[in-house]
């Protein structure tokens, strides 16, 4: 009920509230919030870590790879796993310097947090300027930094960081009958030029930048992606 005062308030008084209303009063405790990845955070003694190798056709000696991890938040709703710091070690020496020098940037990056998966952009897309080379498998590499890239891409798979884009179980399949069916086709004309995992006359990808486009019933279809041109 609404009571409407008409007289000037003259004076007033503060009435305590009672215990139940003293209760209700109190503040609730905070929530804490969620540890996010920042320069600050110290390393620990332990880190997880795995070590990648590569041999691009452009260096004499094998080059590995390590990406150390740290767990935030572990044992909560609110556990990941990110990315810390990177190591590159090889018996080659020409490329030490620069080597070094991206090891230090790219973990800086990872210790500032945030979102890290625009270093695999960014590393991808430098070309050298002597030209590319396809590693095992007929992946066409633009440079040893993209395929620092590439390791790193996988890496950020691994731990959720990047949605990985699997193939359905129905498009491997239709697109290993499309394989079948074409290398039964040209059983004939094979010959030693057989190299890598596709057919040898395959073309380039454009999306996935594998060798690995064939053309059957006038469709070009990529033999490792899925990708193509008739949908």
């Amino acid at each position: 009920m609404t009571v409407k005062i008409s007289n000037k308030i003259v004076g007033y008084r503060v009435v305590k509230a009672d215990k139940a209303d003293e209760k209700l009063a109190e503040p609730i405790a905070a929530v804490p919030s969620p540890v996010k990845m920042n320069e600050y955070i110290e390393r620990p003694d332990f880190l997880l870590g795995t070590t990648y190798k590569i041999k691009p056709p452009i260096a004499e000696h094998a080059m590995y790879i390590t990406i150390n991890d740290i767990l935030l938040n572990e044992d909560t709703d609110h556990e990941s796993r990110q990315p810390y710091e990177v190591f590159i070690n090889s018996k080659s020496m020409e490329h030490f310097q620069w080597v070094i020098a991206l090891t230090r940037v790219i973990s800086a990056v990872f210790r500032k947090g945030g979102d890290v998966t625009f270093l695999v952009e960014e590393l991808r897309s430098v070309y050298d300027p002597n030209g590319g080379y396809f590693k095992k498998g007929g992946v066409f590499m633009p440079s040893l930094v993209a395929e620092i890239g590439a390791v790193i891409e996988k890496h950020l798979k691994a731990i959720g960081l990047i949605e990985s884009e699997e193939m359905s179980e129905v498009t491997k399949r239709i697109l290993a009958e499309k394989r079948a069916e074409f290398e039964a086709s040209k059983a004939a004309a094979n010959n030693d030029d057989t190299v890598g995992d596709f057919p040898p006359n395959a073309s380039m990808c454009g999306k996935c930048s594998t060798k690995a486009v064939i053309v059957m019933d006038g469709c070009a279809t990529c033999l490792s992606c899925g990708d193509s041109k008739c949908g």
